[in-house]
């Protein structure tokens, strides 16, 4: 399997990740999926399987409910999936902000693939901007991500990545989630998902209002870990031992001052900075095997349901 690094492609400075291929500005498309990794097509094959009767024979057989995917460069297999399943290719990945990049103002920032192709994503800038107290910048984006093993549907995410620490957070919404998902049992129309993430875009400065909102409500000490307890530990298991405490302590030391960022107006004693401090701990300091498997955590996993909670938290604190 390929390492991420020579699978992902970015514009500009050395992104959150810190990994990839770096590209000049206003590259087209073509030069992004051949820098990210994205060249290449998902084909399918008939599920075949071998039978052995005895020591000497055998026979081919096919199951016909389900087929393969794999990658039309190497051949390696991706999935076994049934015959409902609906591709959607690297390309389309791409594709999907052609018009937005020439025509809406977006810029392509990073993309590429994850787990040997069984993961693919772009992330675009989408212009929007907004700065706390402090001239805390946050900028907004909109990811669009897939995966052909099971685990994820065709999805479109706005983003937000607050510019000092590079810190990535899922712009929830009120009443909704911030994103469009498109199961794999459906065809993916890009058309469509663009108009109802678009409903969507108008949002921005209500998600932004709600930061704003952490960054006004000062919290205590017992507080603090108060919410760390809340955020890290798992309220699915009775095992003892069901609270991360190193992730309590880091996320706090980092909530203290070793933060980037943590000494702003708006994250210095705050219910942002401690939304921060989760994020900070899980896109840049968690464990992980390698830098693909904490991006892959950090957008896809565990890493971005922590966040989620974390937001959950926060926005509960400021209530």
């Amino acid at each position: 399997m390929a390492h991420l690094l020579e699978s992902i492609a970015f514009k500009g400075t050395t992104p959150w990740h810190g990994i990839g291929n770096q590209l000049t500005e206003n590259q087209p498309i073509e030069v992004w999926a051949e820098q990210a990794g994205m060249d290449w097509n998902i084909r399918e094959a008939s599920v075949r399987f071998v039978a052995e009767h005895d020591a000497n024979i055998s026979s081919i057989h096919t199951f016909p409910e389900n087929k393969v995917l794999f990658r039309s460069d190497t051949n390696a297999p991706l999935s076994v999936v049934s015959q409902r399943y609906q591709v959607v290719q690297p390309r389309e990945i791409l594709e999907f902000y052609r018009d937005l990049t020439e025509i809406s103002g977006f810029e392509l920032e990073t993309a590429g693939v994850l787990k040997g192709g069984r993961k693919i994503w772009a992330l675009a800038k989408t212009g929007q901007s907004t700065a706390l107290r402090g001239n805390d910048v946050t900028n907004g984006y909109v990811l669009l991500a897939t995966a052909c093993d099971g685990t994820l549907a065709t999805t479109a995410q706005f983003t937000s990545i607050r510019v000092v620490c590079n810190n990535t957070l899922a712009v929830a919404l009120a009443g909704g989630t911030g994103a469009v998902k498109v199961p794999h049992s459906t065809s993916f129309d890009p058309e469509a998902v663009k108009k109802q993430l678009g409903i969507s875009v108008s949002s921005w400065d209500e998600f932004m209002y709600r930061m704003k909102t952490l960054s006004e409500r000062k919290v205590k000490s017992v507080e603090a870990e108060r919410y760390f307890l809340r955020v890290f530990t798992d309220q699915n298991t009775k095992a003892v031992g069901q609270t991360n405490e190193r992730a309590m302590a880091k996320a706090l030391t980092l909530f203290d001052g070793q933060g980037k960022g943590s000494d702003l107006d708006s994250a210095k004693g705050t219910a942002f900075g401690l939304l921060n401090a989760v994020t900070e701990f899980v896109d840049h300091e968690r464990r992980a095997r390698s830098d693909d498997h904490r991006l892959e955590s950090a957008w896809f996993g565990q890493g971005a349901a922590i966040k989620q909670k974390a937001l959950e938290q926060a926005l509960l604190m400021a209530a």
